[in-house]
């Protein structure tokens, strides 16, 4: 991922040393194994925690010569351990090295998103309660509907959130699986409690049954995983854009001193910050299909899953960083309008209180249709008319105020009567 996207937390996991860090673990974890089986001796293992180590550079021009990764990095860990090495991979296929490994960092970034989203949630909370009882217009099809409150809209994000999160905690559990299994699986050559004791030393459990590589549906399901938590920061971006229209300006991005819209009008204050959060939603999910595209390898395994995951797993997971860090700090420094809020709410006159009407007429024994007829009546003619004014309207209908006192109908067009059960939900999220 480009420098502009990658902040260092996670950088630094998908960096060329953390990578060849993480094949040392899996290296001496395995030494170490067959070491307390008396596979190997005690002193040779001891001399290799010692001694091992790498260099990146020098790694690559190994690679140069030898064209393979794992061997390059092995010779170069041999030119520091010395005789002692030749106890380092025994009875290992490169796969039990690089997909062991590659659980080490998928666990490590899924510990960093984890903390991040909790971040999120934390801030999407306290907006919530800032806001439980800030009435604004709920709208489906982009039309305004029936009122709601701020608080309640970010109620609906803080759910959807929360989902992540345990999708997320289950997910490092289908991930944190290694294997020591040898070249397609058998355990020919490296025998099954070498795998067990390794993998509880690096933090794993034991594939359940892995070919040559671990089968790739598990990468697959965390990359989807992040692609769906990318949605819905995508879904909150888009919320925050809609709103922030200057004919809407419910909401805005916090605009900092200095800061500038436009290189040709003073006046712009964009939002940028969520136009950006849509546009990186794009990238994540078409890594997700990437990843199923690599799930079909041939017989025991091929390598053309390494070159898409060398890409797509260090980029979602940069991404989907990056955009948590974002999509948190927009919403913490998120300007709300209340004010305009409540007159876009009540513009034409009220018109989304028109239900209400429509049911006050039936409770006093009209017929739905005929009550439905004269509230979309008077709804109508006041709409998208700057004097149009609803309530006015239908408190002049003589149909209506024959069945409706001026009492009854003013409670109508009480935001209230919408609100009254939203304290369930609150509580139901700690808001």
């Amino acid at each position: 991922m480009i420098e502009r996207y990658t902040l260092p937390e996670m950088a630094n996991l998908w960096s060329e040393a953390y990578k060849l860090k993480t094949w040392l673990q899996v290296e001496i974890a395995v030494c170490e194994a067959q070491a307390e089986l008396g596979y190997i001796p005690s002193e040779a293992v001891e001399e290799i925690k010692a001694k091992a180590d790498f260099d990146p550079k020098r790694v690559l021009e190994i690679e140069a010569v030898v064209r393979h990764d794992v061997i390059a990095f092995l010779t170069n860990v041999n030119e520091y351990v010395g005789d002692a090495g030749r106890y380092i991979h025994l009875g290992l296929t490169s796969s039990d090295v690089l997909d062991t490994a590659l659980a080490l960092q998928l666990v490590a970034s899924l510990d960093i998103l984890l903390q991040r989203l909790e971040d999120l949630i934390q801030v999407i909370r306290q907006k919530a309660r800032e806001h439980r009882n800030t009435v604004m217009a709920g709208r489906s099809h982009g039309i305004h509907a029936e009122p709601i409150t701020f608080g309640f809209k970010l109620a609906g994000w803080l759910a959807e959130v929360l989902r992540h999160q345990e999708r997320l905690r289950n997910l490092r559990q289908t991930i944190a699986v290694g294997k020591i299994s040898g070249a397609v699986g058998t355990y020919a050559n490296v025998e099954p409690r070498v795998e067990a004791i390794a993998c509880q030393k690096l933090g794993l459990k034991p594939d359940t049954a892995s070919t040559q590589v671990i089968s790739r549906d598990r990468h697959a399901d965390y990359v989807q995983q992040l692609a769906l938590l990318a949605a819905s920061i995508e879904r909150f971006a888009v919320e925050i854009r809609n709103l922030q229209k200057t004919d809407v300006l419910e909401v805005e991005e916090f605009f900092s001193k200095g800061q500038k819209g436009s290189s040709a009008m003073p006046h712009k204050r964009n939002p940028i910050r969520s136009e950006r959060l849509t546009g990186m939603a794009r990238l994540v999910r078409s890594h997700a299909g990437a990843a199923l595209e690599n799930v079909a390898l041939w017989h025991e395994r091929d390598i053309s899953h390494s070159s898409v995951e060398r890409v797509i797993l260090p980029d979602a997971c940069t991404l989907t960083h990056f955009m948590l860090t974002e999509i948190t700090d927009l919403v913490k420094n998120l300007l709300v309008y209340p004010e305009n809020m409540e007159r876009n709410l009540n513009c034409y006159g009220g018109v989304v209180f028109s239900q209400k009407v429509l049911l006050a007429l039936i409770d006093k024994g009209s017929q739905r249709e005929e009550a439905y007829a004269i509230v979309q009546e008077s709804a109508h003619a006041a709409w998208n008319k700057p004097e149009g004014n609803f309530q006015d309207l239908i408190s002049k209908d003589p149909r209506v105020t024959e069945k409706l006192s001026p009492a009854e109908l003013e409670v109508c067009f009480d935001p209230q009567q919408h609100l009254s059960h939203l304290e369930e939900v609150y509580q139901r999220l700690g808001i």
